[in-house]
């Protein structure tokens, strides 16, 4: 089937949750909680730490776990998991980009690079104990209106 000719549905208006995996949930609900501040909202053993930033939830998943299959049969979800790090964009004003950088910093978290788009905007890169790739950027990197 062409895609001219799939029924029509309407756009996104978000991003509701996006997922990353650490093998060590300790480590990263440590960081996501602590050093980042996001609020946790769930978390299952060894399995899966959820955290809320902004509108979105971010996932993080034990890979091996997840790879079993649902932990609650009530709940159907397939078995999924990553291998290698991942990426995650959270967003900041150009101030707070810059008390990001000051925070990261003085919990000893090494930024890899900070640097400014052709556009303008600033953009932060920093790994979490798992080796993901995390970015903080002004959302004008993507929405020039913003």
């Amino acid at each position: 089937m062409e895609d001219n000719d799939l029924p029509t549905a309407p756009g996104f208006a978000t991003v509701l949750e996006a997922a990353l995996y650490a093998p060590d949930l300790d480590a990263a609900e440590a960081f996501y909680a602590g050093t980042l501040g996001l609020e946790r909202i769930a978390r299952v053993s060894d399995r899966h730490v959820f955290f809320r930033a902004g509108t979105t939830v971010v996932l993080i998943f034990n890979p091996a776990r997840t790879r079993e299959g649902p932990s609650n049969p009530d709940l159907p979800v397939p078995p999924h998991g990553a291998e290698g790090p991942g990426h995650l964009c959270l967003s900041a004003d150009a101030k707070g980009v810059a008390a990001w950088a000051d925070r990261l910093t003085a919990a000893g978290v090494p930024i890899e690079a900070d640097f400014h788009w052709p556009n303008g905007a600033r953009s932060i890169y920093f790994r979490d104990p798992a080796d993901n790739s995390l970015e903080i950027a002004e959302p004008r990197l993507w929405f020039p209106e913003a």
